[in-house]
């Protein structure tokens, strides 16, 4: 056995590592203990910045040194001349390469960075631009580097167009690479910037129509690129079909402008002596200097959101003083002044008259897409041939049956609605971890769908009965509607935005799951209420009714809650305006 290497055992290589381990520990713990004592005591000189430097050398993500280190720097510059502070800065540099080849989504190193060269007298911004390209060849996805640069593009002022050619090179040697997508879409808006629409004109029942008010700043890209784009994009996914960052780039290409902030909506009630007002986001009324005049004399009113739950809401409402417009052989003119946006809204409320409204109409103000040229429309038509040839090859493929059910709503959503749901069910089947979210989202424009049809059929009923609707929203265009039909769906509650329908008179919602009625809150006109087979179980769940001065008809059959003792006496006592109980 003699001449033969002994091998060490497992066991024995385990000890001499831990051992090793401890040792290391021991050095980094002093040094660390060294650190401290120094900060506390207010040192700041070479030493404690060599110290950090050794300690961050082995851990760059300990963010206290790096702290202490830009102390040690700011001092030091204060005490050197402008060329030593140079050098001292540079010197932070290549220390500041060494810790990010330890760990290149350090980020301590990288924030560190961005701080260095802000101090830097006399930056060299190529540099840093290098350095940025070097490690994006190495990991196209490194966010803190795609951070990094864009500051070093704002500081040293390198071309949009420029930048934009950056994007070109990356993407067409990489289509999956997500971040320069991303960047690209940062970029377009400031090369190509989307030119403001003319103002639509008003949709109104008080025959008042406002001034058009400011343009908002459009975050889109004009038409000529964005035709471009989609070829790009095409070339991408048709190269590999199940990348997703060509897909999502597509779906921002295929995305509209924020809605102009404006007042979609005024509504004046004789009866109930007040006033609702509908904006075209959700907005502090408190805090956005909302006025209301009323025959030439401003009122000293005070409004309140829709819900308790709302700070900030789409729809706000206030009473008027009693006896100001309940006298129907009166005329009154009534304007609401959004003073934060320069911009108002008027409406009429004529003699005879026990309600009146002036608004834009979600048909007026393509609400739910954007307006199309004949040119965007054939080359989307294009894109949607494209996209069902690639179907045809790919017909598992969930980012290309996505994208085409969001193509068919910006050419056509009415027309392509049996599509639509078609593709909807395959997207649950081929896709079943996010049927829940396809489920949403369709549902999402069954509702669009239908606020388009009432437009179009210019009436106040809202028919969704038997659509297997998951959830609800754009509740804030609903502010007219009279009765609305839920029935037959998979809801499981009526979200507070809910109480944005303070015109309703009739809710059916039967033979749903719901067992919560938050959005049944303060709804002035509400008489009847159908809740028939659903999932309430306790008696606080309809304490809100109690918010509804109208209320006479309720029907609760079929919920659980209706197996408490003695629940008719606890209802008729909790709910005295109803004289049609079913339970």
């Amino acid at each position: 056995m003699h001449g033969r290497v002994k091998l060490k055992s497992t066991a024995q290589q385990e000890e001499e590592k831990r051992k090793e381990r401890e040792k290391k520990l021991k050095i980094y713990v002093a040094g660390r203990d060294a650190i401290f004592t120094k900060r506390m005591e207010g040192v700041l000189d070479d030493e404690a910045l060599q110290l950090t430097q050794q300690l961050l050398s082995s851990n760059p993500d300990f963010a206290t040194l790096w702290n202490y280190r830009r102390e040690i720097l700011l001092h030091l510059e204060t005490v050197r001349e402008e060329d030593d502070v140079q050098k001292m800065y540079e010197a932070e540099l290549l220390f500041l390469e060494s810790c990010l080849k330890v760990n290149p989504k350090s980020y301590g190193s990288w924030h560190h960075r961005g701080w260095v060269s802000a101090h830097l007298p006399r930056p060299d911004w190529a540099r840093e631009l290098g350095l940025c390209d070097r490690c994006l060849s190495l990991d196209d996805r490194n966010f803190h580097c795609w951070d990094y640069r864009r500051m070093v593009v704002k500081m040293s002022g390198v071309p949009v167009d420029q930048e934009l050619q950056f994007t070109d090179r990356l993407i067409g040697s990489n289509f999956s690479n997500y971040s320069s997508w991303h960047y690209r879409s940062t970029l377009l808006p400031l090369l190509h910037p989307e030119s403001p629409d003319p103002p639509s004109p008003c949709h109104q029942h008080s025959h008042s129509s406002p001034p058009p008010s400011p343009q908002t700043h459009s975050h889109r890209v004009c038409e000529e690129q964005l035709l471009k784009e989609y070829e790009l994009v095409q070339n991408a996914f048709f190269t590999d079909p199940n990348d997703q960052s060509a897909w999502f780039y597509y779906r921002w290409l295929l995305g509209r402008a924020e809605r102009e902030e404006m007042i979609s909506c005024v509504f004046v009630s004789r009866e109930e002596e007040r006033v609702a007002v509908a904006f075209s986001r959700p907005v502090n009324a408190s805090s956005s200097g909302l006025m209301l005049v009323l025959d030439g004399q401003p009122q000293r009113v005070e409004w309140r959101s829709v819900h308790p739950h709302f700070r900030h809401s789409p729809v706000w409402i206030c009473a008027l003083p009693p006896g100001t417009i309940s006298d129907i052989i009166n005329e009154h003119n009534l304007t609401v002044h959004w003073t934060e946006k320069h911009t108002h809204r008027d409406c009429a409320l004529y003699t005879g008259r026990s309600e009146s409204w002036c608004r834009d109409s979600a048909t007026d103000q393509e609400l739910f897409r954007s307006e199309l040229s004949v040119e965007k429309t054939s080359v989307l038509q294009s894109e949607l041939q494209s996209c069902n040839q690639l179907l045809e090859l790919e017909p598992q493929n969930k980012w290309c049956l996505l994208t085409i059910v969001l193509l068919m709503r910006a050419l056509d959503p009415l027309g392509y609605e049996r599509e639509t749901l078609s593709h909807f069910q395959t997207l649950k089947e081929v896709d079943s971890m996010r049927s829940a979210y396809y489920g949403d989202l369709c549902s999402k424009f069954m509702i669009e769908n239908t606020i388009l049809k009432m437009e179009y059929a210019e009436v106040r009923v809202f028919s969704l009965s038997d659509k297997n609707l998951t959830m609800l929203c754009h509740l804030d265009q609903l502010l007219l509607v009279t009765h609305i039909n839920l029935s037959c769906n998979q809801l499981l509650r009526l979200p507070p935005q809910f109480a944005m329908l303070q015109c309703l008179e009739v809710l059916e919602a039967d033979d749903n799951a719901i067992e919560n009625l938050d959005g049944l809150y303060y709804l002035p006109k509400l008489q009847e209420v159908s809740l028939k087979n659903n999932q309430i179980s306790k008696l606080s769940d309809l304490q809100l009714l109690t918010s509804c001065p109208k209320l006479t008809c309720l029907d609760l059959r079929g919920n659980p809650v209706t197996q408490i003792a003695n629940i008719q006496s606890e209802l008729t006592e909790l709910l005295p305006s109803v004289t049609d109980l079913l339970i």
